[in-house]
């Protein structure tokens, strides 16, 4: 079908005709929101990175070109240029205090630096995750303004593309230069004055230049061209398909850093463009741009209110497990909220309206307005501030995705990655790491217990769930209630849950070796039975390598034989050809020793969080881990004391000299082993190691700052981590410990409250 003279009539009509564009920015703002609630994770993975890291992905840029093509164009842009610059500042400072109240609940105030980060945030990445947008259409239009008067349209459009591909290495393509230090030390620059290259200086530009030359090509002779739809209609969708190849080749080599900006994404909003000018024409309705910016605005505020009422009526399987209904529930909660606000609006104006009629002035209405939205759900915070509590434990998301990302790189090409975060994740809080994890991708997680699956389930983490351990026979209803799969860990266990009748998902424990749990593998029988017991699903079968750890000779022999009596089992039991059943064996150490094993799943624990079990293991691979948790505390008081006198319990410290004694306010009860008291342990303060003095007692410890004069009450100590150029890792204090750092770190009590930071990497 072809629409002939359609840009020139929509040209003579002026902007009556370009309606569709603010049509098309509710459909954008839409998309905005589906990126924040992940509309089809509950289904497909594959569909909802399609939806909101690839498809989504034109909202953004839509925004950037409609201000292009309205304000960069006739003998009074510059006016029209600041008037916008003056309109989305207001916008952007309303915006900044409405946020306040979510800002200080996720503890923003308190993050490191925060006035450097402040700044940062100010005028780069939004004080709140989505509002970027705001000073990066400030800065993008103030860019493509310049180049423009500069150079001229085909020199700024030039220019801003080379901007564009600046930019395009820090964000989708970052994985082709991170291994390059030049380059990645110029990203690393980058990226301490933003924390994205998707920002108003490298990719806001280009947008609005096109914008500005679609508005140029109606008000010149282009326009009265007769124009054939099936030229936008067809190069729009071969450039989208081109997109999308391109986005899931990059997702599925893991080169993103983000996934904001595609090379094909420049040539994809162009012809939608030209598509919805040629194509549909529609008188404009500024109340749709009104609403299109107040579904944006107050969108993130929906979505706490629907995980609040979710929880209060008890509902979290509908709305908040069920990732569709989330995000239908939030789009019509932010579309009412936007018709509330839109109507107090109205009657506002027409009350400003009555005042000034009565008082004799002139009736002038101010509209604010914006052209643009943002989008992206990547968290866009960076580290709190230190907390005011006692002591804490500080969890550093940015590294856990990263080594999540490394260690996804060295396993089999069809194997996952399943998350262990029982025993709270190792201490790093089991709730705030699978919601990272599972925001990373992430859809296999393993617990310990029933009690731990649940808390994960109530939490709103939507993907398999697999219980290692033992669940008590009268509570296998909770494991249907909750969607989790239960590890069958003997015969007569298999047959009792089996006796529940509830149809349940489980996974059989195979006994290789280990004698712990499980079914000894020689028993083919028993094993077999499980697979026809009526109640019973069986979705996966595993077993446990219990010296992985260890390279000697004789270990590596047994652990060979373990893998061999495995698969020998599962060619008996011809697993491989049932669908559904997934095949695991390797946990940290057996992914780290062991890489190539054919299987589907690989339980990955203390690797994951970046720390190895103990002092100086060797692995076979050796991917780049970084370690996710730093254990701090304030100091409380410092005491002087003279010479002979002694500290804490059992007065098996006596100072040899005058001495100055900080106090530090955690303790045993806390989780640090009683067993580092007495010099064998340290802290750092002010980036200096300073040993701990005395016993440790149940909620304080002492340590010995003779010569520091400059420590003073509430310094920040650190006892895992780092402090200037110095760190305490926690594989030395696990060493110091004469423990290991799974003890170490899951020790780590509920009285430390977790608290999430993020670096750039």
């Amino acid at each position: 079908m072809y629409r002939t003279e359609a840009l020139k009539e929509m040209k003579q009509n002026g902007k009556r005709e370009y309606g569709v564009l603010d049509l098309f920015r509710v459909v954008a703002a839409f998309l905005v929101v589906a990126i924040h609630t992940s509309p089809l994770l509950s289904f497909t993975e594959t569909g909802d990175f399609f939806l909101t890291r690839i498809l989504a992905r034109i909202a953004v840029p839509f925004f950037f070109m409609v201000s292009g093509f309205f304000v960069l164009k006739g003998e009074n842009t510059g006016r029209a240029v600041r008037k916008f610059m003056k309109k989305t500042a207001l916008l952007y400072g309303i915006s900044i205090l409405l946020y306040i109240p979510l800002n200080i609940y996720n503890h923003y105030f308190q993050m490191e630096d925060f006035f450097i980060n402040l700044i940062k945030d100010i005028f780069f990445d939004g004080t709140f995750y989505h509002l970027w947008y705001l000073p990066a259409a400030i800065e993008g239009i103030a860019v493509a303004y310049f180049l423009l008067k500069r150079y001229g349209k085909k020199g700024a459009l030039l220019l801003s593309m080379a901007l564009y591909l600046i930019g395009l290495f820090g964000d989708s393509y970052y994985g082709v230069i991170k291994e390059a230090p030049v380059l990645a030390g110029f990203y690393e620059g980058l990226f301490s004055l933003s924390d994205y290259t998707r920002n108003g200086i490298f990719f806001a530009p280009v947008f609005f230049v096109l914008g500005s030359i679609w508005a140029e090509k109606l008000s010149g002779e282009n326009g009265r061209q007769t124009i054939s739809l099936i030229v936008p209609a067809g190069a729009m969708a071969e450039c989208f398909l081109a997109m999308s190849a391109e986005g899931m080749l990059l997702h599925r080599f893991s080169m993103q850093r983000h996934d904001s900006m595609y090379v094909m994404l420049i040539p994809t909003m162009y012809f939608l463009f030209w598509f919805l000018l040629a194509a549909f024409r529609r008188k404009g309705n500024f109340m749709l741009r009104k609403i299109s910016m107040l579904i944006y605005i107050i969108h993130p505020y929906m979505i706490v209110i629907t995980r609040m009422g979710a929880k209060i009526l008890h509902m979290e399987k509908w709305f908040i497990e069920n990732s569709l209904f989330h995000y239908l529930a939030v789009s019509i909660e932010s579309f009412l909220c936007a018709l509330l606000l839109l109507e107090l609006w109205k009657r506002w104006d027409n009350r400003n309206d009555r005042r000034k009629r009565k008082s004799g002035k002139g009736v002038q209405k101010h509209r604010p307005g914006m052209k643009g939205q943002r989008t992206g759900m990547e968290e866009s915070q960076r580290g709190h501030e230190r907390p005011q509590e006692r002591a804490w434990v500080e969890v550093n998301l940015s590294n856990l995705r990263h080594n999540a990302r490394a260690l996804k790189a060295i396993m089999p090409e069809q194997c996952e990655l399943m998350a262990v975060v029982k025993a709270n994740a190792y201490g790093h809080g089991a709730c705030l790491t699978a919601e990272c994890l599972q925001k990373e991708g992430v859809r296999q997680f393993a617990v310990a217990s029933l009690e731990e699956g649940i808390a994960l389930r109530k939490h709103g983490i939507i993907g398999e769930i697999l219980i290692l351990g033992y669940t008590d026979i009268r509570k296998s209803r909770q494991l249907k209630k909750y969607r989790l799969v239960q590890t069958v860990i003997d015969y007569e266990y298999a047959k009792e849950l089996n006796a529940c009748r509830l149809h349940l998902p489980v996974h059989i424990k195979i006994d290789t070796g280990m004698h712990r749990l499980g079914i000894d593998s020689r028993h083919v029988e028993q094993i077999s039975g499980i697979f026809q017991l009526s109640f019973l699903k069986v979705t996966g079968i595993y077993t446990h390598l219990c010296v992985a750890d260890s390279l000697d000779k004789e270990d590596t022999e047994y652990t060979e034989n373990q893998i061999k009596r495995f698969y020998e089992l599962l060619d008996v039991l011809k697993v491989k050809e049932q669908q559904g059943i997934k095949v695991h064996l390797q946990s940290s150490y057996g992914l780290l020793n062991y890489p190539s094993l054919p299987c589907d799943l690989a339980r990955i624990g203390i690797a994951l969080y970046g720390v190895k079990s103990a002092l100086g293991d060797e692995t076979r691979q050796k991917p780049d881990l970084l370690p996710v948790l730093s254990l701090k505390a304030r100091v409380g008081l410092i005491r002087e004391i003279e010479a002979g006198e002694s500290v804490s319990y059992g007065r098996v410290f006596r100072a040899e000299r005058n001495s100055r004694i900080a106090i530090l306010p955690i303790g045993y009860a806390d989780g640090l082993p009683r067993n580092l008291s007495c010099g064998k342990g340290s802290v750092l303060i002010h980036g200096k190691k300073l040993p701990i003095v005395g016993r440790i007692c149940m909620d304080q410890l002492a340590v010995d700052i003779t010569g520091e004069e400059g420590i003073r009450p509430g310094d920040v100590a650190v006892l895992i981590g780092r402090d200037g150029f110095e760190e305490i890792s926690a594989e030395e204090l696990a060493y110091q410990a004469d423990t290991i750092t799974n003890e170490l770190l899951s020790r780590l009590g509920p009285r430390l409250k977790r608290v999430p930071v993020f670096s750039d990497l």
